[in-house]
């Protein structure tokens, strides 16, 4: 499975890719990754702003975010298409189009080569298709989120996805609230679909 890269036409998308694996394969060169020594690389997170609000909402916790995992000097990352074929991909570190850079962070360090990195997100992207991405229930947040527990045993930093899962809570206390009129009503056939201002 190939991965996508993020850029402007498909050769450079092509340059952009084999620069950034040869930076990163001589990078696990230079520090021992080829031999016997288990060198521990970095694993970054790096958040950008969805909109200009975070300048405000960002001082009290909230927040709307775009995350990417950068490793071996990679930055990996999930996002929507309409297509059930892989929404992971692949850009320059701290430059993801389309979203300000705000900044990055250590969540701690992996063991594991920049070619076993790679195999590690082609496996993950299978699950993550561009037509699975939701908003609310599996955005790029949730995608950084599991890759940082899969390379380093830590979580990312709640802030980062949080009003994500405020609009998860008002999801589910709206499919609560719909459960508890149902229930205490007798319908003769199914019920008709909620609509959230209902709640």
């Amino acid at each position: 499975m190939e991965l996508e890269v993020s850029g402007s036409t498909s050769s450079a998308r092509k340059r952009r890719s084999t620069r950034l694996r040869k930076a990163a394969d001589e990078q696990g060169e230079e520090q021992g990754g080829g031999g016997a020594l288990s060198v521990r690389m970095p694993v970054y997170l790096n958040v950008y702003d969805l909109s200009p609000i975070n300048g405000y909402m960002y001082w009290v916790g909230l927040g709307m975010f775009h995350s990417g995992i950068e490793v071996h000097g990679v930055e990996y990352s999930f996002g929507a298409h309409d297509f059930s074929s892989s929404g992971v991909f692949e850009v320059i570190p701290r430059s993801c189009p389309g979203y300000t850079f705000r900044k990055a962070m250590v969540l701690g360090s992996t063991e594991l080569s920049a070619g076993d990195v790679r195999e590690l997100i082609e496996r993950m992207s299978i699950a993550y298709t561009g037509d699975s991405y939701h908003l609310i229930l599996r955005n790029c947040n949730h995608f950084t989120n599991e890759v940082s527990l899969r390379l380093t045993g830590c979580a990312i930093p709640g802030w980062v996805n949080r009003l994500a899962n405020i609009g998860m809570c008002s999801f589910g206390s709206c499919i609560m609230c719909y459960r508890l009129r149902v229930h205490h009503q007798n319908f003769s056939s199914p019920p008709p679909m909620l609509a959230l201002k209902d709640c």
